[in-house]
C-alpha cells in the first residue's frame, strides 16, 4: 500500500479537509491536463499483480487517467466516475506487470477537469485492508502542539510562551536520490519513536535536483511539508545550493521557490526557511546581499516564520576560509526574526570550530541546521567523544540542531543500513548504523524540555 501523499505530486496539493481518507490526507489534483501523482513500488519478484486506485470524486463528470509503469502506458484513460461525494471514496482497478525490484507507478490527468482526489494505491488482491500507522502522540502534545509559532527572542529561538526552546531532529539526504527514505512510515517512526521535533527537508537545486524540474521538486515540498505537519514536527525548507559556492547564482530560482512555499503555508506555525545551504567562495558581504534580497520575499507572504540565514565557509561562520564569526557580528543582516546556521562533522571539526560556534552564539541567534559525527565528507570514522562536546555545549545554550543524514546511503553519517527504504524497518535501531544508534538514543534522550510558562 501507497498513500497518495507520500508520492511525488506535480500540479496539486496534500489536502484533509474531506472525510474518510486513510493515512495522513489525500492529493487533490489541479484542474488541468497532465496533473499527477508518482510512486515508487517494490516487487519482489516480476509478474502481473493488481492496482487498486482509491479515490474521491464529488463533481459530476468522470475524470480519466492514463495509467504508466515504468514509462510504458497500461491504461490510457481509466474511468474514475462520480462517488456522490468528495468524502465518498471508491476503488478503481486494473492488472497491471511489475519487473523484480523497483517500479514507477504514475496515474495522469488526461482532461482539464483534472483527476479525483486519491487517496491510496494498494498492489495485490483489489480492495484488501491495508494497516495505517498511527501518527500518534495527538497534536496537543507534540513539539508543535505544544511550542506553537517560533520566534527568535534575543539570542534564543522561543516558543509561544516566549520561553527559549531547543529542537532536536534530523535532515533528509538529497530528495532527488533519497526521496524514497521520506515516506509515511519513516516519517511516523521520526516523530513517535525517534521523537523528533524537527526534520530539514534538503532539497537540492543543482546535481539533479530543482533546476530540472521546478514544478516537480516544489510540489514534492509541498507534500513532505503537509506530512510532517500532520505528525506534529517542525518542518525546516532547505535550500540546498552547494555548488555553485555564491547563493546569488541561484538567486532567482530561490525568489521563484520561496514566494511559492510561502504563499502556501503561510499559516501553518511550524514552517522554519533555511534558505541558503552552505555558501563557500565568496565573501560573507556577498552572502548578506543574497540574504537581503531573499527575505523580503518570503516576508511578502509570511510575516512570522523563523528564516535561517547560510553563513560562509559551508556554514563555518567563515571559519573554514580563515575568517570567523566577527564577519558576522560587525556586519549583521539587516532584518527581524532570523537566526544564522552553522554546519560541523566532529570527525573533521575541532576546538576551532567548537570555539567558534560557542563565539558566535554570545552574539547573534544561531541554529545548527547539519551536523555529522564523522568527517566533512559525511562518511568515515566517528568521533563520539567530540561529537558530544557540541552536543553538550547546545544543549547549553539551548541552541537546536539538525543531523545529517535521514537515509540508506551508503557512508557511515546515514542512519540507516544499505536497503532499508523503502520498507523500513525505521523503528527501533535494527537497522541503524553506529551513528544512526547514536543519534537517535541523543534525540530520545534526554527528553524535550519545552516550557510553558
Amino acid at each position: 500500500m501507497h498513500q497518495a501523499e507520500d508520492g511525488t505530486v506535480s500540479q496539486g496539493a496534500v489536502e484533509s479537509n474531506h472525510a474518510g481518507y486513510t493515512g495522513t490526507g489525500f492529493v487533490n489534483l489541479d484542474n488541468a491536463t497532465g496533473s499527477y501523482v508518482q510512486w515508487t513500488a517494490t516487487a519482489p519478484a516480476a509478474g502481473t499483480t493488481s492496482l487498486t486506485i482509491r479515490h474521491a470524486n464529488g463533481s459530476s463528470a468522470n475524470r480519466p487517467m492514463s495509467v504508466t509503469v515504468n514509462g510504458t502506458v497500461v491504461n490510457a484513460g481509466l474511468a474514475f466516475n462520480p462517488t456522490g461525494a468528495w468524502s465518498a471514496w471508491a476503488d478503481a482497478s486494473l492488472s497491471i506487470t511489475l519487473n523484480a525490484g523497483a517500479n514507477i507507478i504514475r496515474v495522469t490527468s488526461t482532461t482539464a477537469y483534472g483527476g479525483p482526489n486519491l487517496d491510496k494505491i494498494t498492489l495485490g488482491v483489489a480492495g484488501s485492508p491495508s494497516p495505517t500507522p498511527s501518527t500518534s502522540p495527538p497534536p496537543g502534545g507534540t513539539p508543535v502542539g505544544v511550542n506553537g509559532q517560533l520566534h527568535v527572542c534575543g539570542l534564543k529561538l522561543c516558543n509561544q510562551y516566549d520561553r527559549p526552546i531547543q529542537l532536536r531532529g534530523m535532515s533528509t539526504h538529497g530528495l532527488q536520490w533519497y526521496g524514497q527514505c521520506v515516506n509515511s512510515a519513516s516519517l511516523t517512526a521520526l516523530a513517535t519513536d525517534w521523537t523528533a521535533d524537527v526534520l530539514r527537508i534538503s532539497m537540492y537545486i543543482q546535481e539533479g535536483g530543482y533546476e530540472t524540474d521546478p514544478r516537480g521538486f516544489t510540489d514534492l515540498v509541498h507534500s513532505i511539508i503537509e506530512q510532517v505537519t500532520a505528525r506534529g514536527m517542525y518542518a525546516i525548507v532547505d535550500w540546498h545550493q552547494l555548488s555553485p559556492g555564491d547563493p546569488n547564482a541561484n538567486l532567482s530560482r530561490a525568489k521563484t521557490f520561496f514566494a511559492e512555499i510561502a504563499q502556501r503555508h503561510k499559516d501553518k506555525v511550524n514552517i522554519l526557511y533555511d534558505v541558503a545551504n552552505e555558501p563557500n567562495g565568496v565573501s560573507w558581504s556577498t552572502v548578506k546581499s543574497y540574504h537581503e534580497q531573499i527575505i523580503p520575499v518570503i516576508r511578502a507572504q509570511d510575516a512570522d516564520s523563523v528564516i535561517l540565514l547560510g553563513t560562509h565557509g559551508w556554514g563555518s561562520f567563515g571559519v573554514s576560509d580563515g575568517r570567523g564569526p566577527s564577519d558576522i557580528s560587525n556586519n549583521p543582516v539587516n532584518a527581524t526574526n532570523i537566526m544564522y546556521t552553522f554546519h560541523f562533522y566532529a570527525g573533521s571539526h575541532g576546538t576551532e570550530y567548537l570555539d567558534a560556534l560557542n563565539t558566535g552564539s554570545n552574539s547573534f541567534p544561531v541554529f545548527v541546521t547539519e551536523f555529522g559525527t564523522q568527517t566533512a565528507s559525511g562518511d568515515g570514522a566517528n568521533n563520539f567523544t567530540r561529537s558530544q562536546q557540541y552536543l553538550d555545549l547546545m544543549a547549553t545554550k539551548k541552541i537546536s540542531w539538525v543531523n545529517w543524514n535521514y537515509s540508506d546511503d551508503s557512508r557511515s553519517g546515514a542512519v540507516f543500513t544499505s536497503g532499508t527504504c523503502p520498507s523500513g524497518p525505521f523503528t527501533g535501531s535494527s537497522k541503524l548504523k553506529p551513528a544512526g544508534v547514536w543519534i537517535r538514543d541523543h534525540i530520545r534522550t534526554p527528553a524535550d524540555d519545552f516550557p510553558t510558562s
